[in-house]
């Protein structure tokens, strides 16, 4: 017997029907619905304001071969010993293959992508590529520019209706078991959104953790949500910890990502006696994958018992890192760091999530009529550990196949839409703030960067406790639900990271057999 977050009576609410219900507006949600078919209709759901998500974030850029020096087969290689042997090499081809053209189809929108003064594209490396072959906007600000023009082109399209301050609640399936619309609050007012076809692009997990990069709404929702309707998921236990952050958050509790893009450009990172911290660790020194350098980072900082390590990236001219790192250069001025003549404290927090929904190629899950793409979904591209950029890229070309898949299979006829459980709540009395705050502290304790049986087994007892206890009750904020799913989301990482009792990728063990 499927789940429900939603305790209330469908017959009391109102239903609005649409073709198909994208929950998210990422660049994944955003391009796929630039994809769908022009006659059908679209609802565009998204938590927050526009661009509050993490695609906003992304800073280094996306990666895709654009030159004659770099083949698919170098990307494909590289994306495959990043994901340390786990990857779906299906996928990963899929990826390397056809994204070159989703670049294309973007600058061909109006992306504004980086170039030299010979108007060539700007090219740069970051960690574990072999070729440089990674595009940029805006110096670091590549995945706000993506949005911002993929905004304003979905904005043109009259068959899309965009919902703000609106969160997916649960995903509605019929007696078959197939897809029938979602429960939606818009505001403090519920409603059905009818649709035979939902796609999940509602980002991460990352405030499951107590410190992360992620936007404040990137509590799991659509991940939580499918869950409950029954779909499959895959590769939970990967969760990536960026190991440059800076130290302190901001008043979001979001911490300021330092991209890797600097040490692409020659940054090393240092302990306080200006030691590098990467010399002797792995061969590609600074460029390591992620997870090697967030250990060796943590390590560091647990040997000399301090809070953080070191950036250096003074032997670059201001006037460069002015024009190539602008929203950095701005950021640590104004914390009082100048990053031309100050090491920039650096600290790992969690960052990306390469588990979650488990979909074929064409983005489809297995329950009829539902599909996820970016971050919510596994593809199974990233494999143990994200290569760096290759986010964004999944985000493009995942997104367009599941608009296509749609497009290709779409068929009028309205469908049955009534809850199929028991989804009586009761009322209890739960102090949602304290709730929250010690499920976030245990993950990051418990089920962070290192783990151990013993902590995870802990883990597990109390992050049960407090999903049976949240699951029953009658929820109403928006806060209250989101306390829900990371109880979810994150129960289902420390599950996956439990069966796995050997260290890969993203997942470590320090007791790993």
């Amino acid at each position: 017997m499927r789940e429900y977050a939603f305790g209330g009576s469908l017959d009391e609410l109102d239903v609005i029907n649409y073709d198909v219900i994208i929950a998210g507006m990422g660049v994944a949600g955003l391009y796929a619905a630039l994809n769908l078919d022009s006659k059908l209709s679209c609802a565009l759901i998204n938590k927050l304001g526009e661009e509050s998500c993490n695609s906003v974030y992304a800073q280094g850029g996306v990666a895709a071969v654009t030159q004659e020096t770099d083949t698919w087969q170098s990307h494909f290689e590289d994306t495959l010993t990043a994901g340390a042997g786990m990857c779906n090499e299906q996928a990963v081809e899929v990826l390397v293959k056809e994204g070159p053209s989703d670049i294309a189809k973007l600058m061909e929108l109006g992306v504004p992508c980086d170039r030299d003064e010979n108007g060539n594209l700007s090219i740069t490396t970051e960690g574990a590529h072999k070729c440089k072959r990674i595009l940029h906007c805006g110096g670091d600000a590549t995945g706000l520019h993506i949005t911002e023009t993929l905004l304003s082109r979905v904005k043109e399209h009259e068959n899309t209706t965009i919902y703000n301050n609106t969160m997916i609640i649960d995903i509605l399936t019929n007696e078959e078991g197939k897809v029938s619309g979602v429960i939606a609050k818009i505001g403090k007012k519920y409603v059905v959104l009818r649709s035979s076809y939902v796609v999940i692009a509602s980002g991460g997990i990352g405030r499951v953790y107590r410190n992360s990069t992620n936007a404040s709404s990137a509590t799991g929702d659509g991940i939580a949500a499918a869950y409950r309707a029954g779909a499959e998921l895959s590769n939970m236990e990967f969760v990536q910890f960026h190991p440059t952050a800076l130290i302190h958050p901001d008043k979001n509790m979001r911490h300021f990502l330092i991209s890797e893009a600097l040490r692409g450009e020659g940054a090393i990172l240092r302990n306080r006696k200006s030691e590098p911290i990467m010399e002797g660790v792995h061969p590609m020194k600074d460029l390591a994958p992620r997870d090697v350098v967030a250990r060796a980072i943590v390590s560091e900082m647990r040997k000399h018992d301090v809070p953080n390590v070191y950036l250096d990236i003074t032997a670059k001219p201001r006037d460069f890192l002015k024009k190539r790192f602008p929203s950095i250069y701005k950021e640590c001025m104004s914390r009082g760091i100048d990053i031309a003549v100050n090491w920039i404290p650096v600290v790992p927090v969690q960052h990306y999530f390469m588990g979650g929904i488990k979909t074929d190629v064409n983005a489809k899950t297995n329950i009829e009529g539902l599909y996820a793409c970016g971050e919510s979904a596994c593809t199974g591209v990233h494999g143990a550990n994200r290569l760096a950029s290759n986010s964004l890229l999944e985000c493009l070309v995942y997104g367009r196949r599941a608009a296509e898949a749609i497009n290709e299979s779409f068929a009028s006829g309205k469908r049955k839409n009534e809850l199929l459980c028991d989804n009586t709540k009761h009322s209890v009395d739960i102090d949602f703030e304290t709730c929250r705050s010690t499920i976030c502290y245990t993950m990051t304790k418990k089920g962070g960067i290192i783990r151990t049986e013993t902590e995870m087994a802990e883990a597990i007892e109390l992050v049960g406790d407090a999903e049976n206890m949240l699951k029953t009750a009658s929820l109403s904020e928006v806060e209250e639900y989101e306390t829900l799913n990371i109880a979810q989301v994150g129960l289902e990482i420390l599950r996956g990271a439990r069966a796995r009792k050997k260290s890969v990728g993203a997942h470590y063990r320090s007791d790993s057999i």
